[in-house]
């Protein structure tokens, strides 16, 4: 039997076609070539029209300032944990409790304090959770940066 390369000597692509023996011509390329030519409809379709170009926008870490917030109530219910770990004191007249100490930031007025008569120092409070404070007989000190 004569084999296919001598029956087609002379010829140049050997009855292929110019493209069939390249690379991964016959299949438009490899990968994700022609994405956004010959097989620009496929990718609408199941990838989205989203999927070309940059989208979006990331603000510089500089700028981002996420607060640590903790709730009157929070207080309330975690006071032994709290003087345990050193950043509250039990005093006669009630508790002095540090925010700064436990690593937050913010106190807000969620809940409620209930009877505890505390003296609370942070870095900014909500005027909710001063009020209510201030209404169970405790104090809130604000500290200066």
């Amino acid at each position: 039997m004569v084999k296919k390369t001598q029956k087609m000597r002379g010829k140049k692509t050997h009855g292929h076609g110019i493209k069939a023996r390249r690379g991964a011509g016959k299949r438009g390329g490899r990968g994700m070539a022609g994405n956004h030519k010959h097989r620009y409809i496929h990718v609408i379709k199941y990838y989205g029209k989203d999927y070309f170009g940059r989208h979006g926008f990331k603000r510089p870490q500089s700028v981002v300032k996420a607060d640590i917030t903790i709730n009157l109530s929070t207080i309330r219910e975690n006071i032994s944990s709290i003087v345990e770990g050193g950043a509250g004191k039990k005093k006669s007249g009630g508790y002095d409790i540090d925010l700064p100490k436990l690593g937050v930031s913010k106190l807000l007025g969620g809940g409620s304090i209930g009877d505890l008569k505390v003296h609370i120092l942070t870095k900014s409070a909500s005027q909710t959770a001063i009020e209510k404070v201030e209404a169970a007989g405790g104090s809130v000190t604000i500290q200066e940066n």
